[in-house]
């Protein structure tokens, strides 16, 4: 494998595991939601009000090309990443895609712990009913992972070592 991809929901752990994960196979780390703010100078809720959503997939895309060639690299795209199929398939091959999969409460209560993070979808009355949506939603666009790890009851170092041990299994 050259690459692993983490897809999932906001709060399913891509940021948090990527680097964990990166870390214990000596490879690089890029989160694409960090990626996209240095490159313009823009906080990601700041992109969604100024330009729009499809503005900002478009952004995804451009780093999507731009990472599509890359070897010994975690990846972890934004959650609404897999809403744009060709996106999946231009780092599928040579690539693991590997699911964090999350229950809604278990997300919304990560958000909550990350005071700190900005999540536009999140900004309303209900936000665990945005995130029981958008899990029904994308659930079958999830699905085209390669592997899946349930991360509600683990650890992100928990996570981080399934990660390696699928890599390591896929290798051989």
């Amino acid at each position: 494998m050259e690459r692993l991809v983490l897809i999932g929901v906001m709060c399913s752990g891509k940021s948090t595991v990527g680097r964990l994960a990166a870390e214990r196979l000596d490879w690089d780390f890029v989160d694409f939601d960090d990626a996209i703010e240095h490159d313009h100078n823009q906080r990601i809720a700041d992109i969604f009000r100024d330009h729009g959503e499809s503005h900002f997939r478009g952004l995804e895309a451009k780093m999507t090309a731009k990472m599509a060639g890359s070897r010994d690299v975690v990846l972890a795209p934004g959650g609404g990443w897999v809403t744009q199929p060709a996106l999946v398939d231009q780092l599928r091959p040579g690539g693991l895609i590997v699911w964090l999969r999350v229950q809604a409460e278990a997300a919304l209560e990560r958000h909550l712990r990350q005071a700190t993070v900005e999540r536009p979808l999140l900004a309303t009355d209900d936000p665990l009913g945005v995130v029981h949506s958008v899990l029904s939603e994308r659930r079958p666009l999830y699905e085209v992972a390669d592997a899946v790890i349930e991360t509600d009851s683990l650890t992100p170092d928990e996570v981080a070592a399934e990660i390696v041990r699928l890599m390591r299994q896929h290798d051989s």
